[in-house]
């Protein structure tokens, strides 16, 4: 299958020679409304314990099983 890829902007690039942009054409950064940056509240640090428990279990239960599987195949 051949595709042709049609210029969609036939013009010049805009400014300097390479499509670079000269400082003034670009409008300057917005500036933040809030008081402060970062979180509101403070946050807690870590895993909670209860994910961390359940990760731990699926752990635990999948060394089991595998241990399980290759004691039965020495037999």
């Amino acid at each position: 299958m051949l595709m042709s890829f049609d210029n969609t902007d036939p013009g010049p690039d805009p400014g300097e020679p390479g499509g670079g942009v000269p400082p003034g054409e670009t409008p300057p950064a917005e500036s933040s409304t809030s008081s402060g940056t970062g979180p509101r509240q403070d946050t807690s640090r870590g895993w909670a314990k209860g994910p961390l428990a359940i990760i731990l279990l699926i752990g635990v239960v999948f060394a089991a099983f595998f241990l399980v599987y290759a004691i039965t195949l020495m037999r």
